[in-house]
């Protein structure tokens, strides 16, 4: 037996907004009420600490790119005189500020 859902939610958008709301819903099989359900349950929403980890993790991310640009740089401007072991050296702390970057939490749960 389907579960009673006495709450209406109301929500304003424009015809073509609604025309494309509702050919998703047909496509999928569903009414539109369900799909809405639907989405909304995958919907993640971020707290305010959780966006300032991601901010932080966006701005590492930049500086680990700087990097490997300056890296690059390098070795295209002295291609005769490279010294893998160095390049590689770089490549290592890099790949090791990555895994630094990783151990961040995720902000991808919902909010308590």
């Amino acid at each position: 037996m389907a579960r009673r859902r006495p709450v209406i939610v109301a929500v304003r958008l424009t015809p073509d907004e609604s025309a494309d709301w509702r050919a998703k819903a047909k496509a999928a099989g569903v009414p539109l009420s369900a799909l809405i359900r639907r989405a909304m349950a995958h919907t993640r929403t971020w707290t305010a600490p959780a966006a300032e980890v991601e901010r932080e993790r966006t701005r590492q991310v930049s500086r680990i790119g700087n990097n490997l640009n300056q890296i690059a740089k390098w070795a295209n401007t002295h291609k005769g005189a490279v010294e893998a072991v160095e390049v590689i050296g770089h490549l290592i702390a890099v790949k090791r500020a990555l895994a630094a970057l990783a151990r961040f939490e995720r902000p991808d749960r919902d909010a308590p």
